[in-house]
């Protein structure tokens, strides 16, 4: 299998004042391209700190990170940007969409940063939003669209550059339970075509959804499980 994302001793310390903190003490472990995994753990576990390190929004403290053979774990802060706009795919809780212009337009902002021209950046927009069931909604504002169809719109977004993973933290928190079910029927749908899927939850109804399911606690990996039946 192919690694995607090697992770060894990574050390994340936050120092406030006096205080150090430990958020991550020594986490390794691996992601393969393809694999459905879920990242569970307390408040205070350290899954935040490690999601923010997976998807380059944060560098550990000590460690080294390889995503996709580069090591990442020394990148400077542009380093880090272009790496997070072409490799990852991010989809968040809150949707993070920009409410004055449409989900097309929500969809094709990351083909902007990557040099893709207007016609590109709109076809290639289109085009994802048909395949996550948007096509009849691309002209609509976030505030036109339910809160289902917006985490499309947030899908449709994350998958636009062709990521090498998609980091989802807890993408179904702001839903109700039908719609959280059709959202994760989407992930399920992305994995079978061969998306990497990285799922932070602290739902264990959710978590179900994955194939495996790391578990943290006090900022240490404390378990690495299998699903037997998921979806």
């Amino acid at each position: 299998m192919e690694t995607v994302i090697k992770i060894s001793h990574i050390k994340k310390t936050y120092v406030m004042g006096s205080v150090e903190i430990n958020a991550l003490v020594d986490v390794s472990l691996e992601i393969y391209r393809n694999q459905y995994v879920a990242i569970m753990g307390p408040s205070g576990s350290g899954k935040s700190t490690l999601m923010n390190i997976v998807g380059c929004l944060d560098s550990p403290s000590e460690g080294e990170y390889i995503l996709n053979g580069v090591n990442v774990s020394k990148m400077d802060d542009s380093e880090l940007a272009y790496t997070r706009n072409h490799e990852i795919g991010f989809v968040f809780q809150t949707f993070n969409l920009l409410p004055r212009i449409s989900a097309l337009e929500n969809v094709a902002l990351p083909l902007i940063y990557a040099g893709f021209s207007y016609a590109k950046r709109i076809e290639r927009a289109a085009d994802i939003l048909a395949s996550v069931g948007l096509a009849d909604r691309m002209h609509h504002k976030p505030n036109e669209l339910s809160g289902g169809q917006r985490q499309r719109v947030a899908i449709a977004r994350a998958l636009v550059n062709n990521p090498s993973i998609i980091l989802a933290d807890e993408p179904t928190g702001n839903l109700d339970t039908k719609t959280s079910y059709e959202i994760m029927a989407l992930f399920d749908e992305l994995h079978k075509k061969g998306q990497t899927i990285i799922l932070v939850t602290h739902e264990e109804d959710i978590a179900k959804y994955a194939k495996s399911v790391i578990r943290l606690r006090d900022g240490v990996v404390e378990s690495v499980k299998e699903n037997v039946v998921s979806g």
